[in-house]
């Protein structure tokens, strides 16, 4: 495909969407049909030809990697009901939502000039800014405005590096870190229900989840809009009871269990909205994303407990909702896909060459604080505040200080990455690509003498 972009980029496209959608009679042959889509669009990120010659077909591209996943999640049902919705046709179409988002991402920045968030920026609102960043399903949203509904899934990722973390722990790679859902009231009154690390369940207005540092969103919805009406209703009022005076609040679950509902992690609220709804009829996800690092370490110190859990990127396969649009800031996605790739090396150094987490006074001077942080003055949480804001009751020391110590390891290195990429943008006005990343971190690895941030192993 790389060889003929100049020629025909959208019918190279459209090549690509007939290859992901062809019909075939065995899930080997579709997985090999969407992975070879998916080495397609691999190949053809849009540093491997001439700016100047992709910016007029720019719109029409990004359009088009939209509409490659609309019709690839379109066949899923037909796949699921042949039986064919395998392991590993899942992880193929897992992986062509991942590269055509990382497509239109590419397409995005170009169209931006590849400027980046300044200092003191942040991303968002979700589904606002210019027309390039917001695509809808043209048969569920047809107007530029988003037509919100009652029982709408939203699917985020964040701008931390725990976000990144946890869009890219499972079996499968993603670009997502939160899902939440939304309730409308009688009155009309947009309402978040969701589950965060520092509060627990809770509700908060629309308006602030959406421009609460996200910066890529998806949004979903279930084909019976009574069904998802009645289970955002259902699960407001469990948790606005839960918050309110003499409720018992719901923590979050860091054990990332499926079974029981006493603690919750954010996927896990839109598991029992739609089980409460359904009396037990649905319970997602469909298809739950494994852990299967070797080196357990780091699941063990964030409190992992189980070997599949719901990842707010599963909503990506499950055949009763359909997509209706998706959005992102393209001032951030490069900082997004950095993070990732950063994570992609850190797993890949656990698992592979033994790393892991070692702390020292600092950290534990952090996770001690964060521990009694409910107690402490202002000036005392400031401290803490750029790695652990805000620390509930029942995060354990050991966790604070993973999560500070992935913190203090992968900032550095995303500092030194947006160096080498903001001079390779002058020298050539393209953005470092993956394999150029994935270099660099090694021949950090291979220079650091088996001690990489806060992880230790072999060199």
């Amino acid at each position: 495909m790389a060889q003929t972009l100049r020629g025909g980029l959208l019918d190279d496209l459209a090549r690509v969407r007939e290859l992901a959608t062809r019909p075939a009679k065995t899930a080997a042959e579709i997985a090999r049909n969407i992975e070879a889509a998916s080495g397609q669009i691999r190949l053809a990120t849009p540093h491997d030809y001439e700016a100047g010659h992709v910016q007029g077909a720019i719109p029409a591209l990004m359009q088009g990697l939209f509409d490659l996943r609309l019709a690839v999640r379109a066949a899923l049902a037909g796949w699921k009901s042949q039986g064919l919705l395998t392991p590993d046709v899942q992880a193929a179409v897992r992986d062509l939502m991942r590269m055509a988002r990382y497509g239109c991402d590419y397409l995005g920045e170009m169209s931006i000039g590849n400027r980046r968030l300044g200092h003191g920026e942040t991303p968002g609102p979700a589904f606002t800014g210019h027309p390039l960043q917001t695509f809808r399903n043209p048969a569920l949203n047809p107007g530029e405005a988003i037509a919100w509904r009652s029982g709408d899934v939203i699917m985020m990722r964040g701008s931390h590096h725990n976000s990144a973390a946890i869009a890219r722990i499972g079996d499968v790679d993603s670009q997502f870190s939160h899902l939440a859902v939304l309730y409308i009231d009688p009155t009309g009154g947009q309402h978040i229900v969701e589950s965060l690390i520092e509060e627990g369940a809770i509700i908060n207005p629309l308006s602030h989840s959406l421009g609460h540092g996200v910066a890529r969103a998806a949004l979903y919805r279930h084909k019976d809009e009574r069904l998802a009406a009645e289970a955002a209703r259902l699960m407001h009022e469990h948790v606005r009871r839960s918050r309110e005076p003499g409720g018992k609040r719901i923590l979050y679950d860091f054990t990332m269990r499926l079974p029981g509902y006493r603690q919750l992690f954010c996927a896990k609220v839109i598991r029992q909205a739609f089980d409460l709804a359904s009396a037990g009829k649905i319970m997602l996800p469909t298809y739950p994303t494994r852990f299967q690092l070797k080196n357990r370490d780091f699941l063990k110190r964030i409190g992992v407990k189980t070997n599949e859990t719901f990842a707010p990127a599963d909503i990506d396969l499950e055949t009763d909702f359909d997509l209706v649009a998706e959005w992102q800031d393209y001032r951030a996605t490069a900082r997004l896909r950095t993070q990732d790739l950063i994570m992609d090396k850190l797993f890949e150094w656990m698992d592979e060459h033994g790393y892991t987490f070692k702390e020292d006074f600092i950290i534990h001077l952090i996770s001690f604080l964060g521990r009694i942080a409910g107690q402490m003055s202002d000036r005392a949480k400031s401290l803490i505040a750029d790695v652990v804001p805000k620390v509930p009751s029942n995060m354990r020391r050991r966790t604070i200080a993973t999560v500070a110590m992935l913190h203090k390891t992968a900032q550095p290195l995303l500092e030194k990455l947006e160096t080498l990429e903001a001079e390779h943008l002058a020298r050539s006005g393209r953005p470092l690509d993956g394999r150029a990343v994935y270099e660099a971190l090694e021949a950090i690895r291979a220079q650091s003498r088996g001690r990489i941030g806060y992880l230790s192993g072999k060199t």
